[in-house]
């Protein structure tokens, strides 16, 4: 018989953390971790990204989810940002040629601010100095000099015509319906009996003059229009004359403080020609400015408003912008409208900016899955990458929802790296099947999920702790209950001998010590309060654990803990809800027969098994065929089955157990049902790492301890032993042998150890011994494999008679 498998050691069980390897009493007393903690790669790849220059060199950052990717990144490109320039300001003018068209302009750091500043009171200035200017003596004059003039021509016209009249022989005089003709003689209007009186050639030549002068009148009339436009051109002349008296020192001022930016210089003549063109607006009395019409008159007035759309008057670094709610407005900028009269209007004064606008200059941070959810939002940034400039696109625009005047503001030069943080499923998607993605973002920086437990990182560990500590406010941790945090960051990953980089979950576990070690009035977060915080949370989440065992204690669910059964075996699996993870018993049986090499996976013919299990139960066939009777056909129709499975199964971590099931079935020795057991097998036998180690064995625990324990235990992959941190009170049952934890390499030692009978191996004569599993299995398979022939002989000669029969009561009948 072989050697009997050991049980594993208690100090296998778990790997303690020793507090005296952190040079500290508390985490009060740390510094500063100088770097981030097993990020070398991904820092190097951050550093290339940042610094690269040239298109597409942008950077997607890939982790799981509470790796705390967003904060590395932020506190790096901070640092990086020190090196770069400050960003330059960005502004929207007034286009006086076409208002829907606004115009971009750049100005130095902190300069937009104060330029709106200046053309404000530019504007304040003008609406007292141009009334004022109005209201002068000399303005008065010179309108007075104008109307004299007018009224002198229009005099001067007058008595040509009157003297024209008086030699014709006829009298004209101006009424307020227009001009008056009759004829005179001796100084006497002529009525009507006179003027017939008159010889019929004097008539006539009354008429003809008065016919004269009507159309001199004509022409007057048709040319008073003219004059008054002459009139109103010369008031308009000296109007521009006198605003620009009042208008060109300021406009020349603030062209010598900002001429050496050409767009805000071309604009500062516009305005110029604009004031001059529009006076009147300035010009406004207090009277009108409170009716209704007032409104009116500032929206008129924002024409010279600058609207600065981004200040860099409080950095001195290049700009850093992380934009969590990533929208097509949020990402490009929007125009909003505002109600006049009953319509929705809007003009460059309300063109707001987008995360890129404020980046611009410096780096964009993103979270890739919500980019990608929101509609357009992806296709929108990749356009502006490609086009490197900020062109404005709203989403009612892009779907034609919007029947209102829009504007189209000029595209501003973009000059930003984007970073995009997401998980790694995210990244190789896009990287498969959006070919763009890899023109655009050409960086990435993956951070590591995990890193090795050795000495000097479980330090680092402990300083990194601390910081946490100390950026969370929270009370001082003594080295133990570092200690305890460091185990537990261990215990997350399910692997002894590696840490977990998801900071997320140590720092929830920090922020619900220091809540015990508050409840409980200590200064000082201990041991205690960390143990305490890890029970309590896992008290939240068990509920339906709890409800599962509750089935088996209640055999709803039947799971035997004692005695031996044929082709039963308890098998293992993990049960993942959100963040808590538990370990199922799952009854897993097996039955043989004679057939034709067939093993039926009954939750593949049902459709509950996934193809990862299917695999394992094909690998499993492969081996028993290998194994067993290797020079003839197997000759068995065997069945496999979770009992009262009613979900999917997926994985091969049950095919260890579906194996020796399997082989107890076909060498009718039972197997111990003290015993669970986990494991994946290669077509060699070889028992192969599985996940979950640490929750199975505790599920199984659990259920054993429930019921008394009494020599219970569980065999798992010898390779998952380094993995193994298990709950204390299961290191306590093994310490006191109620309980054990086997490591096996082989189905051979699996098999062995579960019925207690040896495995067997081929002696020299290349059979197995008597006596043993694999000898019970082999004889099992060579009898059905005779049996086969057997069967297969007889049923041809049946065939062969029932044919010979039918064809001589055949031949019978059509005798």
């Amino acid at each position: 018989m072989d050697d009997p498998l050991e049980p594993l050691p208690v100090d296998a069980l778990y790997r303690r953390c020793d507090p005296a390897i952190f040079p500290f009493a508390t985490t009060a007393e740390v510094a500063e971790p100088a770097g981030v903690l097993g990020q070398t790669r991904a820092l190097r790849a951050l550093e290339f990204g940042v610094d690269m220059r040239g298109d597409g060199y942008n950077l997607f950052v890939l982790g799981r989810p509470g790796s705390h990717q967003l904060e590395i990144v932020r506190e790096f490109l901070a640092r990086r940002a020190e090196r770069r320039a400050g960003a330059r300001d960005w502004i929207y003018l007034n286009n006086f040629d076409d208002e829907r068209r606004p115009i971009a302009a750049s100005l130095a750091p902190a300069s937009a601010v104060q330029f709106r500043r200046d053309m404000a009171q530019f504007v304040d200035d003008l609406r007292g100095a141009i009334p004022a200017a109005f209201e002068s003596e000399h303005f008065r004059n010179k309108v007075a000099e104008i109307d004299r003039d007018f009224e002198e021509r229009q005099r001067e016209w007058l008595q040509s015509v009157e003297s024209d009249a008086n030699e014709r022989g006829l009298s004209i005089a101006p009424t307020p319906q227009g001009f008056v003709m009759a004829p005179v003689r001796g100084g006497q209007i002529l009525n009507d009996q006179q003027f017939e009186a008159l010889p019929a050639d004097e008539r006539q030549r009354i008429r003809d003059s008065m016919a004269h002068l009507s159309e001199r009148l004509r022409r007057h009339v048709e040319d008073m229009p003219q004059w008054h436009k002459e009139r109103r051109e010369r008031i308009r002349a000296l109007q521009r004359e006198v605003t620009d008296s009042v208008v060109a020192r300021p406009i020349e001022t603030m062209k010598g403080t900002y001429g050496g930016e050409a767009p805000l210089a071309r604009h500062l003549d516009a305005v110029r020609e604009d004031v001059l063109a529009n006076s009147q607006l300035f010009q406004a009395s207090e009277e009108r400015e409170a009716s209704p019409f007032g409104a009116s008159l500032q929206m008129q007035l924002r024409r010279y408003e600058v609207n600065v759309l981004v200040d860099h008057s409080a950095a001195e670094t290049a700009p850093i912008v992380h934009e969590s709610n990533p929208s097509v407005q949020n990402m490009l900028g929007r125009a909003e409208y505002v109600a006049q009269f009953g319509a929705l209007v809007t003009d460059f004064t309300l063109i707001r900016p987008g995360a890129l606008h404020r980046a611009n200059g410096g780096f964009l941070i993103v979270d890739a899955q919500r980019l990608l959810l929101e509609p357009y939002a992806w296709q929108a940034l990749k356009r502006a990458l490609y086009a490197r400039e900020i062109r404005m696109e709203s989403l009612g625009q892009l779907l034609s929802l919007v029947s209102t005047a829009s504007l189209e503001p000029d595209a501003i030069p973009l000059d930003v790296k984007v970073i995009l943080i997401g998980e790694r499923q995210t990244y190789y998607l896009l990287a498969a099947f959006d070919p763009d993605f890899g023109d655009l973002f050409k960086v990435s920086a993956d951070f590591e999920d995990r890193i090795d437990r050795s000495d000097d990182n479980t330090r680092s560990y402990g300083a990194q702790i601390a910081s946490i500590v100390r950026r969370e406010q929270l009370r001082p941790f003594d080295r133990a209950a570092v200690a305890r945090v460091v185990e537990h960051g261990a215990r997350v990953l399910g692997d002894a001998g590696k840490l977990t980089t998801r900071l997320r979950d140590v720092t929830d576990l920090l922020r619900e010590a220091d809540y015990f070690c508050g409840e409980a009035g200590a200064p000082i977060v201990g041991v205690a309060h960390v143990e305490r915080a890890i029970v309590e949370r896992t008290r939240r989440l068990d509920r339906l654990r709890d409800e599962m065992q509750d089935e088996v204690m209640r055999h709803s669910v039947l799971i035997d803990t004692s005695g031996a059964v044929v082709g039963q075996v308890n098998g293992l699996s993990v049960i993942q809800l959100g963040e808590f993870a538990f370990g199922r018993p799952t009854r897993i049986t097996a039955t043989a027969r004679i057939g034709r090499g067939e093993i039926v996976d009954i939750e593949r013919e049902t459709e509950l098994g996934g193809p990862i299990h299917t695999k394992g139960v094909l690998i499993l066939s492969s081996y028993l065929a290998a194994r067993y009777c290797p020079r003839q056909p197997l000759s068995l129709r065997a069945s496999v089955v979770f009992e009262q499975s009613y979900g999917g199964v997926e994985g091969d971590s049950a095919s260890v157990a579906e194996t020796c099931a399997l082989l107890s079935a076909l060498s009718n020795v039972p197997i111990q049902q003290r015993f669970a057991v986990t494991g994946s097998v290669n077509q060699h036998g070889d028992v192969q790492v599985i996940g979950g180690a640490n929750e199975k064995i505790e599920g199984f625990f659990d259920l054993c301890k429930a019921r008394g324990l009494d020599g219970h235990g569980v065999l798992i992959p010898r390779d998952n032993v380094q993995h193994l941190m298990l709950r204390a009170d299961v290191v306590e049952a093994v310490r006191r042998g109620e309980f054990r934890v086997y490591g096996i390499g082989t189905i051979d030692e699996a098999i062995a150890l579960l019925t207690g009978v040896a495995a067997g191996t081929r002696g020299a004569d290349g059979a197995y011994p008597a006596g043993t599993v694999n000898g019970a299995v082999e004889a099992a398979l060579t009898d059905f494999a005779t049996a086969r022939r057997e069967y297969d002989a007889h049923g041809a000669a049946a065939k062969v008679a029932g044919g010979t029969a039918v064809r001589a009561l055949s031949g019978a009948g059509d005798g």
